[in-house]
């Protein structure tokens, strides 16, 4: 049986206080040349550069855990989570974060099993241990057609 309600989250900014692609480049030391290639390429383009970096300079999938573990987050939002959550609201996410960030964040939190559905960009290791971040729409191979949204991802198309 479907919840009567249902309710869609964005993540950055909206469930955690920050931009998660930003508060991991910035924790780990890597601003300056973030902003040096941004405006060289694509935003999911530059996020898996950006781990490609990371990747090169010793950092390792775990140091990027702690600190996504260490996000901002207003302590209000979790309780506010799990009340909707424990009324029978069916929670979702739509953002364009991506999976491996999104995945860790609420798992440390307790807020996982919250959520039935979670619609972003892929993230995954690769067998050299490095993040690798994808768009949810491959923008080089047809574009989703809306002209509001950035390219890798319609939020109105997926909702």
């Amino acid at each position: 049986m479907a919840a009567a309600i249902v309710v869609v989250f964005d993540f950055d900014k909206t469930i955690i206080d920050v931009d998660s692609d930003n508060w991991v480049i910035d924790e780990l030391g890597f601003t300056d040349l973030f902003n040096q290639l941004l405006p060289t390429m694509p935003w999911n383009s530059l996020m898996d550069r950006m781990m490609k970096e990371l990747h090169s300079d010793g950092k390792t999938m775990e140091d990027i855990a702690e600190v996504l573990k260490r996000i901002p987050i207003h302590s209000q939002v979790i309780s506010a989570i799990k009340a909707a959550h424990d009324l029978g609201c069916e929670l979702r996410i739509v953002s364009d974060a991506n999976m491996f960030f999104i995945e860790t964040i609420l798992k440390h939190l307790g807020l996982k099993d919250c959520f039935s559905e979670i619609n972003t960009n892929p993230g995954s290791v690769d067998e050299q241990g490095r993040l690798r971040i994808s768009p949810h729409h491959d923008f080089t191979q047809s574009s989703h057609g809306c002209s509001l949204c950035p390219p890798n991802m319609c939020k109105g198309l997926i909702i």
